[in-house]
């Protein structure tokens, strides 16, 4: 490396009007100076080096990560199928969290999790499981087709005969919710095939 490194520093020098100095006018000695001379250049090398690994890096991760959205909600529905509670409550935070818009709600509609996640409320015999799969559902009743999904399955049955927490407050609010958003949706939907 420092063989690699004075190479540089010699091309380096070279390109630039540096004019040896004189042993009179010079305190350092020649050893000591190509040192300093290694030292610049394997900084130089190494932020180099730094900066086409972070390069690369950058140009990796944008062409990988815009992959993993459909994968994560695919596993993140195949997680609604697990028997244990815990894996289903990690499943419908996940599903929660990645609906922010109604193509991705329409995803998680699509690929079950909808389904999934009622026949979770429906058998859930702890408040945790029964507020993360209310939690979910409030996030995806806010689509307009998965609201109108979730009233066909029978959404609103299922919901209204969950049972309120004397523990969590969150429950009462996210069924309400439910109710209100699959309600209204249904409203409107009815009221626009009647004309």
């Amino acid at each position: 490396m420092r063989i690699l490194a004075a190479r540089v520093a010699n091309h380096f020098c070279r390109g630039r009007n540096v004019y040896p100095r004189s042993r009179n006018f010079f305190t350092l000695n020649k050893k000591e100076e190509l040192l300093t001379m290694e030292e610049d250049a394997e900084r130089k090398i190494g932020w180099l080096l730094k900066l086409f690994f972070a390069g690369t890096a950058t140009y990796v991760g944008y062409q990988f990560f815009p992959y993993m959205g459909d994968t994560l909600i695919q596993q993140s529905v195949s997680l609604l199928h697990v028997k244990d509670p815990l894996f289903k409550r990690i499943g419908a935070s996940r599903l929660s969290r990645f609906a922010i818009d109604d193509e991705r709600r329409m995803k998680v509609v699509e690929l079950g999790g909808a389904k999934e996640l009622l026949n979770m409320l429906g058998t859930a015999k702890d408040d945790k499981t029964r507020k993360e799969a209310l939690k979910a559902l409030v996030a995806l009743s806010k689509s307009d087709e998965a609201a109108n999904f979730l009233g066909s399955n029978g959404a609103l049955s299922i919901v209204e005969s969950t049972p309120d927490s004397l523990e969590d407050s969150d429950i009462s609010t996210y069924k309400s919710n439910i109710i209100k958003n699959v309600d209204n949706k249904n409203l409107v939907a009815s009221s626009a095939s009647s004309i």
